[in-house]
């Protein structure tokens, strides 16, 4: 009895430091906990991955909820652009739940991880290609400039200074923003990693308001993807309260962090663990679904020795062109 009890509360404090983990490390890039939670309670702790994204997508709601309301008090979040683009990416959400549906009945989940894996090794090197500047590169102002009203501006701690911005391709950022919902209701999570990228590069805005806003958004995708889980029964209220507990903790301590740090640091960041966490859920479902065959110890130190390489080696190519 003993031994159990102690099994249970070892148990439960791994899944709360996971969450804490995962919120962290959302908090600060825009992710969203779940881009990170979902891989850790599938990878180490095993969770089947219809509940580790309904667990994940519960944690996204927390962690926009503790991190967006910092976010907005601070005035980084551009609210008008985050509720502009959230009319796509919840259609998305949709679509994507609802395909969910029909996978996981079919037993098809490697599926999921191999995409998961791609987009987000797809997203690396556009989004590292814009790490040698501190902030975007100026783009003339263009008609959804000034139809939609993309611009502000928030004070940089780190910079000393107010920075005035403004987006464009307000219709490219919409696009990205339909398939990051897409890819929310199929893994699970709040799709910070392409919601970044639509803000980034298709939209030309800052870091800090990319991730921002980022969060900001998170919570309102997640809540739609989570209402269709919790109808088919992917979400375990027990799991999904412990790693909501992690993560907004972590959520509210990653806030902190981020205005004393750079744009440029926040993107590296970003592209690290994008790296680690695309290689080990790429191998992963090509592993289930019986196309490669390796441990799971040799799955982690080949997705870290990748994920070196490729952030070491953009990271010089982007000082060199700094330079």
């Amino acid at each position: 009895m003993r031994g159990q009890l102690t099994a249970l509360l070892l148990g439960v404090v791994e899944i709360i430091v996971f969450g804490l983990i995962a919120g962290f490390i959302g908090s600060l890039t825009g992710l969203g906990g779940g881009t990170v939670l979902t891989p850790l309670l599938t990878l180490f702790l095993r969770v089947p991955m219809a509940y580790a994204a309904g667990a994940s997508l519960q944690s996204t709601i927390a962690t926009s909820s503790g991190a967006a309301s910092a976010y907005i008090r601070d005035r980084i979040t551009n609210v008008r652009i985050g509720m502009g683009l959230e009319i796509t990416t919840t259609a998305g959400s949709i679509v994507g739940s609802l395909s969910a549906a029909y996978i996981y009945s079919h037993g098809l989940a490697w599926i999921l991880y191999v995409t998961f894996g791609a987009v987000i090794l797809f997203s690396i090197v556009p989004t590292a290609q814009r790490g040698a500047y501190e902030l975007p590169r100026p783009i003339p102002p263009d008609a959804t400039t000034r139809i939609f009203k993309l611009h502000g501006k928030y004070h940089d701690a780190v910079l000393g200074r107010d920075v005035e911005y403004h987006g464009v391709r307000w219709w490219l950022g919409e696009v990205v923003m339909f398939f990051a919902g897409m890819i929310s209701g199929l893994l699970g999570i709040g799709s910070g990693a392409l919601k970044v990228i639509g803000m980034d590069w298709a939209m030309n805005l800052p870091m800090k308001v990319t991730t921002t806003t980022s969060n900001f958004m998170i919570g309102v995708t997640a809540a739609t993807g989570s209402s269709i889980y919790w109808y088919l029964g992917y979400i375990q209220p027990g799991l999904a309260a412990l790693t909501a507990i992690g993560v907004l903790a972590g959520a509210m301590l990653g806030t902190r962090v981020l205005v004393r740090i750079t744009n440029r640091q926040t993107r590296w960041i970003f592209l690290a663990i994008l790296a680690f966490l695309g290689a080990e859920m790429l191998m992963r479902g090509l592993s289930i679904a019986d196309y490669v065959q390796m441990a799971q110890s040799y799955e982690y130190s080949v997705a870290a020795a990748f994920a070196g390489v490729i952030i070491s080696t953009l990271y010089v190519h982007s000082w060199r062109r700094r330079s």
